[in-house]
């Protein structure tokens, strides 16, 4: 994952080399599944597919836990989002955990949590805002207001990040610093016509006083 994860899934930011067509794909096999400083599953396969044209990208993201069914945790997600030449992004992202029924969107038992996204780069500096508008503490968890921020810099060879929210993001529900970390990666060559990319993050949540490694491998 990088620094991209506090906006929206990934994929949003990993373009395919491929510029005839406005579509993508892929996966990324992770060694866990850490997301804002909280640890949701153990290896996981999370694949993304996406619809991008001139800075407008829609698309859908998962996490499938590998294991026994009964015991994973999944995870469907849709998103949309816009990217402004001079830095700024909105976004709007749907989170959806499987075993709940799809089609649920009342209140207080909805099946999904909508939040909103807003983020601004300019140079190796970003910042982004992030706000769950609904309440489906029955259901996705989130008992809507629940907000997250993060900032980060990228350099040269790695990232640093530090992010903090409240509501589902801590045990608590209380704004508190919960993911500090550094991230990189690399590719490696196997032929002289593929790379397998491979990046890395080292994740302490001071709330939670978890520490994660994770690393992961992109196709």
């Amino acid at each position: 994952m990088t620094l991209a994860t506090f906006l929206v899934p990934d994929s949003i930011y990993a373009q395919e080399e491929e510029k005839n067509s406005p579509f993508s794909a892929g996966v990324d096999l992770v060694s866990s599944y850490v997301w804002r400083g909280v640890k949701y599953g153990g290896p996981s396969l999370q694949p993304y597919v996406e619809f991008g044209i001139a800075g407008f990208a829609i698309g859908a993201w998962g996490s499938f836990e590998i294991g026994p069914i009964d015991e994973t945790v999944n995870e469907a997600d849709l998103y949309l989002g816009y990217g402004f030449d001079f830095g700024l992004f909105i976004g709007l992202t749907d989170y959806y955990y499987q075993g709940i029924p799809y089609f649920r969107y009342g209140t207080d038992s909805a099946s999904h949590a909508f939040e909103g996204n807003l983020g601004y780069e300019i140079g190796g500096f970003s910042i982004a805002v992030n706000c769950i508008f609904n309440d489906a503490r029955n259901g996705a968890g989130s008992q809507g207001g629940d907000m997250y921020f993060e900032v980060g810099y990228s350099f040269t060879h790695f990232d640093i990040f530090i992010g903090a929210g409240d509501g589902w993001h801590t045990s608590d529900g209380e704004f508190n610093i919960c993911n500090i970390g550094i991230g990189t990666s690399k590719e490696i060559k196997l032929t002289d016509n593929y790379s397998l990319p491979v990046s890395g993050q080292i994740v302490l949540n001071p709330e939670a006083e978890e520490f994660n490694l994770v690393v992961g491998i992109s196709f």
